[in-house]
């Protein structure tokens, strides 16, 4: 993963806006990592992976609402 400082980041855009195709950036403000640059493919790959996960722990959690007492019974 590249590391930019905010003040190249702002200067050579065009230069990180390539290199995010890549790979993830690091933009660091004062010694300090503040910020992380992704492509967009790569942030739709994990928003989908990120929205399946919340949809499976909602289906858990319905499932723990609905069949608790079925459950209850399974674990005696």
């Amino acid at each position: 993963m590249k590391h930019f400082t905010a003040t190249e980041a702002k200067n050579r855009f065009g230069e990180l806006i390539d290199e995010v195709n890549n790979s993830p950036v690091v933009i660091r403000k004062n010694g300090r990592d503040v910020a992380v640059l992704l492509s967009k493919a790569e942030f739709d790959r994990r928003d989908t992976r990120l929205a399946k996960k919340e949809l499976i722990q909602q289906y858990h959690e319905e499932s723990i609402a609905e069949f608790e007492a079925l459950y209850q019974e399974l674990a005696k």
